[in-house]
């Protein structure tokens, strides 16, 4: 990675689940969620980032989303199904975070909310336009995903450090 060129950090929200007699960990998507996964997937491809590393919750959901979405890749980046994202805190997310190789210029994070939103408003010392506002008026929704940038190594990432320069929704 050059000086000049940013990491990228993606947090995407797992796709709409069900509510069914099942652990939360368990949950299979809905029939929405089905449809706006693979919408994602087309949505991160058409972003032009080439995913060096995919993080993925082990939940039945975001294993699901991530299934969906990948398919519509240029590439499939190398995957971790990460149990610590579940149901992961802020300071949790950072620490994961701080364990990234410095060789992983583009990550991808597949999680929850509260999880995702809290991070991705975290990061973002600053943000293009009103995206930022954007992403807390919606709340982060399912298949959501935002675009951080930053520009130092794994082990400084750190509230504030980013540029929240892309916010999509798929039903915004």
């Amino acid at each position: 990675m050059s000086v000049d060129t940013p990491r990228r950090i993606v947090l995407l929200r797992h796709a709409k689940a069900e509510w069914a007699e099942t652990s939360d960990h368990e949950r299979s998507l809905a029939d929405r969620g089905r449809k706006d996964a693979p919408v994602a997937g087309r949505k991160l491809a058409d972003s032009g980032i080439s995913f060096d590393l995919a993080l993925c919750s082990t939940a039945t959901r975001t294993r699901e989303t991530w299934k969906l979405a990948v398919q519509e890749l240029p590439q499939r980046p190398k995957t971790v199904y990460e149990e610590r994202l579940y149901e992961a805190s802020l300071g949790e997310l950072i620490a994961l975070l701080n364990e990234v190789p410095d060789d992983v210029d583009n990550l991808l994070v597949i999680g929850h909310n509260p999880g995702m939103h809290a991070l991705a408003d975290a990061l973002a010392g600053e943000a293009e336009g009103d995206l930022l506002a954007r992403m807390n008026r919606s709340g982060f929704p399912t298949s959501a995903f935002a675009v951080v940038e930053y520009g130092g190594s794994w082990k400084g990432v750190e509230h504030g450090v980013g540029k929240l320069v892309e916010f999509w929704s798929p039903h915004a």
